[in-house]
């Protein structure tokens, strides 16, 4: 069994201390058990120095201050390791869920909206708030917390703005847009400059960059342009004011062949409430009662909104929809044995709040339609 000397055991100390431990405690714990390891497995004719320079590449993986960064980790922040393991737990959770997700969503089978809620409300406010919370600790400049914390908040709402945007929840498209502004104009240019500058991460900060650029700009190449919006709201909007054209003349048609109002009560019961429907609709969307042929100069189009958007302010006008299915149903049953009658054939989302402001308004107007052809027909049948 090999013996060291007080000179050795003062070399290993200061040779402790020269490798960045500078703290006393950890300098004793440290040379009590490297004099253990030397004195176990150093032959008595041995080399001490090469030894030793072999011996204490054990205790360490870069650089043997590491050790004492580690051990005040530990003292500082004790549930460090703990946030760690909830930190992987959670994004292995997060993964999982919105896997399953994915898979139940395109299979069209139940649970999918649940798993990817789930999963993405475990990724935006576990993992990712504990993921910036250590990198923090870990990091000694100001930029580089900086860089953590921008990013972090960036990749939070891009998260939620596109779980937003699958479940048809309002703010999607804002907060989607500011977390790309984020990456492009904040985080982009901090990490780059910040990283470029250091010859170690030269290469991984170009090459970073480049792929975070790329990614957002895929992501904007699937947004559609303002002119092609503007495009396509002015479509929508050109196409319901035919509807409504069409809707009209069938009226009058109708009315030039009978002015009795008893022959048409029950259809003209379904037909005042789709107009009210659609009257409250369109005031929502446009803050007009009604939409003049002069809507693309005055801008009071008609949008993608959603309709539940509107729902939740006013519930009376959902409730009117389920009033409006149920005179249909009773209008079908009341004339199914009648003549030239077809009955108002409803697909399972026509009349769906969650639908389309557009989509409502277009197979409201259709209802109307199919009422003021059956009503011609019963009277010439007459």
């Amino acid at each position: 069994m090999y013996h060291l000397t007080d000179t050795q055991i003062d070399f290993i100390s200061d040779d402790l201390r020269a490798r960045g431990v500078a703290m006393v405690s950890l300098q004793q714990d440290l040379l009590d058990h490297v004099c253990c390891v030397i004195e176990r497995e150093l032959d008595d004719d041995g080399d001490f120095e090469q030894f030793y320079q072999s011996a204490i590449t054990r205790f360490y993986k870069k650089d043997l201050a590491e050790i004492e960064t580690e051990t005040i980790h530990l003292l500082t922040h004790k549930n460090y390791y703990v946030m760690k393991k909830i930190m992987l737990a959670s994004g292995a959770m997060s993964t999982g869920l919105l896997l399953i997700g994915i898979v139940l969503k395109f299979l069209h089978l139940p649970g999918a909206a649940v798993m990817l809620v789930l999963g993405v409300a475990v990724l935006s406010l576990v993992f990712l708030p504990l993921l910036f919370t250590l990198k923090v600790k870990e990091q000694q400049h100001a930029k580089d917390k900086v860089v953590a914390g921008v990013g972090t908040f960036a990749g939070i709402l891009m998260s939620l703005g596109i779980l937003f945007k699958v479940m048809h929840w309002p703010g999607a498209n804002m907060m989607c847009a500011v977390a790309l502004g984020i990456v492009l104009f904040v985080f982009l240019p901090i990490y780059f400059f910040a990283g470029i500058r250091n010859p170690q991460t030269k290469v991984n900060t170009v090459v970073s960059s480049v792929l975070l650029f790329a990614g957002c700009a895929l992501v904007l190449i699937l947004v559609r342009a303002p002119g092609g919006t503007k495009k396509d709201y002015v479509a929508y909007t050109d196409y319901f004011l035919r509807n409504e054209r069409i809707v009209q003349s069938e009226a009058q048609l109708l009315a030039q062949m009978s002015s009795d109002p008893s022959t048409q009560a029950d259809g003209l019961a379904i037909s005042q409430l789709c107009d009210e429907i659609k009257t409250f609709l369109v005031e929502s969307e446009t803050g007009l009662k009604r939409i003049d042929r002069d809507f693309e100069k005055n801008g009071t189009w008609i949008s993608e909104t959603y309709a539940q958007v509107y729902w939740s302010d006013a519930p009376e006008q959902a409730q009117k929809l389920q009033t409006l299915q149920k005179q249909i149903e009773r209008y079908n049953q009341a004339h199914k044995n009648t003549v030239n009658f077809d009955p108002i054939a409803l697909a399972p989302t026509a009349l769906d709040p969650h639908e389309r402001v557009r989509t409502l308004l277009n197979n409201l107007s259709q209802v109307q339609l199919m009422v003021l052809q059956n009503q011609r027909r019963l009277l010439a049948s007459r």
